[in-house]
């Protein structure tokens, strides 16, 4: 199914014509938001939706889980490459599921300057696709969000994803990145990724959920999080950990300034009562903080239609959960579309 707010692609009758403006009245087209959801897409639908970037009508593009024949994905680059509009584009679901179509994306972002966020959860780029992307990913000047959650990648892929954490004094990096479900990654490489993130001077939002972590890696961890002047969000759940990972955050959050506001330990064995401690006590910080972050995420800015739709793996199915319950428990981030709106003020 197709959500937009324009017409619908297979709406059988096109929409009313607008009444001509008043003289003194100016008319602004506002970009559309075009999400299909598991569908096969037809040519004609694909003809639609190039057309619509190549006239900078889209502003969030989502075809997650789709099936669409080589050639029409390649189509659909091509218009991402020329469209000045398009803020976030979600491939999620095996959308990129050949080297052919990670080239076709890669040349894609090399041209395209206005995307800011980016889903291909659930793709198998292996660390080959990332090298292909990884020209365009690191040199793009607006990509501030990376979904790479269960992409089959391994410690070559990571040590690139280290090249996007540039650290301070260098150019703006990525300020939100999902690596959920990564199991190839062995634990030299997220000890790599637990140094760059203690130098990056942007990143606020690090998903590494269901991977195989442990009591060693969670303590860099919490190292990276007490270093770090930017980090707010932190996702490990189902990533193997013990009490001894929740008392050295529960140490670190009682005793040292962070900017930490949500740690999720779900999914693993954890006592309730340490994770409520700790659970306690960043919700003491947030009441007392004033920081300039907060406020993005409620004000007029915000736009609920463009919030990022975040694909969490949790064995054995998919789920898609909203940002509207609980702090503690929130599965997925409610800074992306805050992160746009910083980047366009």
């Amino acid at each position: 199914m197709m959500t937009s707010q324009r017409e619908s692609l297979d709406s059988p009758t096109p929409p009313s014509p607008p009444s001509p403006p008043s003289p003194t009245s100016s008319v602004q087209m506002l970009p559309a938001s075009i999400q299909i959801t598991g569908e096969l897409l037809s040519a004609a639908e694909v003809q639609d939706i190039c057309e619509s970037l190549k006239e900078d009508g889209v502003r969030l593009l989502s075809v997650r889980g789709c099936q669409l024949s080589d050639r029409d994905f390649g189509r659909v680059c091509c218009s991402v490459a020329e469209s000045r509009s398009l803020a976030q584009l979600n491939l999620n679901l095996g959308v990129v599921s050949s080297i052919s179509r990670t080239r076709h994306l890669a040349d894609a972002l090399k041209t395209n300057r206005s995307l800011q966020t980016l889903f291909l959860h659930g793709s198998p780029l292996l660390d080959t696709g990332l090298v292909t992307l990884n020209p365009a990913l690191s040199t793009h000047p607006s990509l501030v969000c990376l979904d790479l959650g269960d992409c089959m990648l391994g410690d070559g892929a990571l040590a690139l994803i280290c090249g996007m954490l540039p650290p301070d004094g260098a150019k703006s990096g990525l300020r939100e990145l999902t690596l959920s479900a990564n199991p190839g990654i062995s634990s030299k490489g997220w000890a790599r990724l637990s140094i760059a993130v203690a130098h990056s001077s942007q990143l606020r939002v690090l998903n590494l959920d269901y991977n195989p972590l442990g009591d060693q890696i969670a303590a860099m961890l919490a190292v990276t999080v007490a270093s770090s002047r930017t980090l707010e969000v932190l996702d490990l759940e189902g990533t193997g950990l013990t009490n001894q990972s929740a008392q050295v955050f529960l140490d670190m959050v009682e005793n040292y300034p962070t900017s930490l506001r949500v740690l999720v330990l779900a999914e693993n064995d954890i006592s309730p009562e340490l994770q409520q401690q700790i659970n306690d006590i960043l919700s003491e910080g947030e009441d007392d903080d004033d920081r300039e972050a907060l406020p993005l995420l409620r004000g007029p800015t915000y736009n609920k239609a463009l919030q990022p739709i975040r694909d969490k793996y949790q064995p054995p199915t998919w789920l898609t959960y909203s940002n509207s319950g609980p702090q503690m428990v929130m599965l997925t981030s409610g800074l992306g579309e805050s992160l746009l709106a910083e980047t366009e003020m």
